[in-house]
């Protein structure tokens, strides 16, 4: 099955490289997993510079794609291939170059969003290389400094504590709805703030699970803490959650 994931992939590229302002093709980490997974997906990154062709054209340029659907902005293509999902994703140089070279407000920037880009230049596969400009990126974020990583960690830690206080109001209201919201943006936002305590690009959502259990700098008591708020037993009350929420915040801060 790998040998048919590398096939599409290869198909992808070749018509790919071919547009104009094309400069890299990079392959995510989702297309590793098995096809049988539900978390596969062929997820293709195009970094470009100046425009892409239409979406009538991308379409046409991918051969026959099932399902072909495209967003507003066309930054994103979704379809399938012979029965496979595939995600082509559009990224352009200049916003990129534009964000490596602080000419933006970073914390706008991936207050919401994490550094799930950078991850994905740092950590995909290599397709399509025209000038060498993903080994001269992957060198640069490499080499971003300590405010980079400790002007995240304190806005995410913010974003974590705000999700702590709702979580904590919903807990007394005893709102379901809100207080489910509250905690999945609490976990987010914690697990973000580790992730930059440990000078480390996020993953997808998907992975974040997975790959905190690789980071060598976590709070005394972290996985205990961090599976009773997964519980979906019902055997702990929302409040006593938000109290062992209340002590993972103190926790991350201490580090």
């Amino acid at each position: 099955m790998r040998r048919k994931v590398e096939r599409l992939a290869d198909t992808l590229v070749s018509a790919i490289k071919l547009w104009e302002g094309v400069e890299a093709v990079v392959l995510g980490e989702a297309s590793d997993q098995d096809i049988l997974d539900p978390y596969f997906a062929l997820v293709v990154d195009v970094y470009y510079k100046g425009d892409i062709p239409e979406s009538q054209e991308r379409r046409a340029a991918f051969g026959d794609p099932g399902a072909f659907e495209t967003s507003e902005s066309q930054k994103k293509d979704r379809f399938f291939l012979e029965e496979l999902p595939v995600r082509v994703e559009y990224k352009s140089l200049d916003f990129l170059e534009d964000i490596l070279q602080r000419k933006y407000d970073l914390l706008w920037v991936f207050k919401g969003s994490g550094t799930y880009m950078f991850y994905r230049l740092e950590r995909g596969s290599v397709l399509y290389d025209k000038s060498g400009w993903i080994a001269d990126v992957r060198r640069r974020i490499q080499e971003f400094p300590d405010s980079f990583w400790k002007g995240l960690r304190a806005t995410f830690q913010s974003k974590m504590e705000h999700y702590l206080s709702d979580l904590g109001a919903a807990a007394l209201r005893e709102d379901g709805f809100f207080y489910t919201i509250s905690l999945g943006g609490f976990m987010k936002y914690a697990a973000a703030a580790l992730f930059m305590v440990n000078r480390r690009f996020e993953p997808s959502h998907r992975n974040i699970a997975e790959q905190l259990r690789d980071l060598p700098v976590l709070p005394e008591d972290f996985w205990g803490r961090w599976d009773s708020l997964l519980r979906v037993d019902g055997e702990m009350s929302p409040s006593r959650k938000f109290q062992i929420a209340q002590l993972l915040t103190l926790s991350i801060f201490s580090l």
